[in-house]
């Protein structure tokens, strides 16, 4: 796996990189602005990009709209997206963009190996990685869309897990229910929110946009 990291704090994008390095990752290219990250994308063509957020010149949404940009540029290529706190603006910008191959993760989970390491796999094999906070804040927020009322408690559990990358058995352990009791929860929730099985869009994604969706009109 080739990895391109773009992070304008110094020590943290060295961080990331000697993590990477420690688990046999090839972390091709190192950079702190937006420019320097999509020169290094062009120069290398790597399988993913991992990138702040917030970075010069403003520290708003640059690495946002260089995510987007390097995807323009290289189709296909996976975005594992870093941010200090959630920014459900950028979340909903990122996926709906195209759903493949993207992961949006607090900064916090860096710290947690084994956690942001699945979530970097996750990505790279064209998965769909969000935070459980990004999640989590998601269900308290999005009210317009009268479908998303229609959940049952327990199928905002399983939605939120699904959000998070997990398959049904992982989902299953997690909540200490059986596999064929969350397939059911799983055929509710995408026939509450009118999500036909001929969609071309990869439902358990689709699912979650709604909520990313809702936040974007409300904003």
């Amino acid at each position: 796996m080739r990895i391109v990291i773009a992070e304008d704090d110094p020590l943290l994008r060295e961080g990331v990189a000697l993590l990477l390095r420690a688990e046999s990752l090839d972390v091709v290219a190192t950079a702190g602005t937006p420019e320097g990250v999509l020169d290094a994308i062009d120069e290398h063509k790597p399988d993913v990009a991992i990138l702040d957020v917030r970075m010069p010149p403003s520290h708003t949404d640059e690495g946002v709209r260089a995510a987007v940009e390097a995807r323009r540029r290289q189709p296909g290529l996976a975005v594992l997206v870093l941010s200090a706190y959630v920014e459900q603006s950028f979340a909903t910008e990122l996926l709906t963009g195209g759903v493949t191959g993207l992961g949006y993760l607090l900064k916090e989970r860096v710290g947690r190996v084994e956690e942001f390491l699945a979530a970097l796999y996750r990505v790279a094999a064209g998965g769909t990685a969000l935070d459980p906070e990004v999640v989590a804040q998601l269900f308290t927020r999005s009210r317009q869309d009268t479908r998303l009322e229609r959940l049952s408690p327990r199928e905002r559990d399983v939605l939120a897990l699904m959000a998070e990358g997990l398959g049904n058995t992982a989902i299953a352990e997690r909540l200490v229910v059986t596999d064929g009791a969350v397939h059911k929860h799983i055929r509710s929730i995408f026939a509450k929110l009118d999500l036909s099985p001929t969609d071309r869009v990869d439902r358990r994604v689709a699912a979650v946009l709604h909520y990313l969706e809702d936040s974007r009109r409300r904003t």
